[in-house]
């Protein structure tokens, strides 16, 4: 039985190939995008402007806050109501790339403040501008420790790109829900499913270890 089964699945190869090459294309553009989002709020948010840095923070709060699932159906089925006509593949994008740059801002804000003062005021003093202090004196340090949890967060795009399935988009997960109408063996599917995205998130998740374990030795060379 499950021989006959694996044997139905080996024909679904080309579909489900596909749909991992799609939720790595929705993935990468989600995440590069979402990475110069990210980092742009991040920066604006820790700029000194009161108003801007409130304004992003509620932005960043209701994406937080709100279910992927709400957003991604807002963007799909309301935007259109407003004269937005979008794709389903463009709102994916929209929607990743929105929530992204949300979790991105707080670790890229974080890693900002987190430069200790005396760095900042030794830059202001040398006559740096503002754009140069942070370029040259803020980010380099503070990139040590935004490192590790921003790839842990790519790790979290790719698993969040599952959702986009809700509304149509062919990707890994949507192939699963076709080939069990064809396979009525949801275990053995959606097993191999999340293998698929196991296979994707692996490397990233050993690149946030070896990024951890460096950050590591580091503080500990420092403390010593």
């Amino acid at each position: 039985m499950i021989w006959q089964q694996l044997q139905s699945l080996a024909g679904s190869y080309p579909l489900a190939l596909r749909g991992l090459g799609m939720t790595v294309v929705l993935s990468l553009i989600s995440l590069v995008l979402g990475t110069l989002l990210g980092f742009g709020l991040g920066i604006l948010r820790t700029g000194g402007n009161r108003l801007v840095g409130s304004v992003i923070g509620a932005w960043v709060d209701l994406i937080r806050g709100t279910p992927f699932l709400v957003q991604i159906f807002l963007i799909f089925f309301i935007l259109p109501e407003l004269g937005i006509e979008l794709d389903a593949f463009t709102a994916g994008i929209i929607a990743l790339t929105n929530l992204a740059a949300c979790f991105i801002c707080e670790i890229v804000a974080a890693g900002i403040r987190s430069v200790p003062t005396g760095q900042v005021e030794a830059a202001l003093a040398s006559g740096l501008s503002r754009w140069h202090r942070m370029r040259q004196v803020v980010l380099p340090q503070a990139m040590r420790i935004v490192l590790p949890p921003l790839v842990g967060q790519y790790v979290l795009l790719i698993k969040d790109s599952s959702v986009v399935s809700a509304i149509g988009l062919t990707d890994l997960t949507r192939v699963g829900w076709l080939v069990v109408q064809r396979v009525p063996n949801g275990l053995l599917v959606f097993f191999l499913v999340g293998v698929g995205y196991f296979i994707v998130c692996y490397p990233l998740i050993m690149l946030a270890r070896r990024l951890e374990r460096r950050m590591g030795a580091a503080h500990g060379e420092v403390q010593l």
